[in-house]
């Protein structure tokens, strides 16, 4: 998981030096028994190179407890596809529909529904949104709360009954004989 920068000490941490892995130490007091945690923090440098308006050097810390990542890049790496995972679950809990019904298999069409929205979204943002230029797309903004007001515009009027008989009228006296 990512370091957050609040202790002075992880901050003088992060704030220095290269690439490197360190051993940092967590105190706390809980009913009046003091507690501590050690775990290696792995702390990735990467040059910014103008990007994002910032100059010089970039430095991410990650607690790491796994036996496969051995390297701060590693660590670096793995987290960025975990963000990724992430991102897509708190993007579902705005699209997926809310239903009482204890049945897995309606519960698990309403996911995969939730998905599909997400991937139709981002194939149009990148196609149709995006705008090509060297390098890399040029991503505009285009919410994904946009893209849900307006599939749910579309679909309450494509399914939308319309009555050629308004409800306040008498019926017609043709079919009555």
């Amino acid at each position: 998981m990512p370091i957050v920068k609040w202790g002075e000490a992880i901050q003088t941490e992060l704030s220095e030096g290269w690439s490197r892995v360190i051993d940092h130490d967590l105190r706390g007091e809980i009913d009046g028994h003091t507690w501590t945690v050690d775990f290696p923090v792995y702390i990735d440098c990467t040059y910014q190179q103008g990007n994002y308006g910032e100059e010089g050097v970039a430095r991410h810390g990650y607690a790491v407890d796994a036996p496969f990542i051995e390297t701060p890049r590693q660590a670096r790496k793995y987290y960025s596809r975990r963000f990724g995972i992430e991102s897509t679950y708190r993007l579902s809990e705005r699209s997926i529909a809310m239903t009482t019904t204890q049945n897995p298999a309606v519960r698990f069409l309403y996911v995969l529904i939730s998905f599909l929205l997400q991937n139709a979204w981002r194939y149009l943002h990148w196609e149709y949104v995006a705008s090509p230029r060297q390098g890399a797309r040029r991503l505009w903004s285009w919410r994904f709360d946009e893209f849900l007001g307006m599939v749910r515009r579309a679909a309450e009027t494509a399914l939308a009954v319309r009555r050629a008989v308004p409800a306040n009228k008498p019926p017609d006296d043709r079919f009555e004989r």
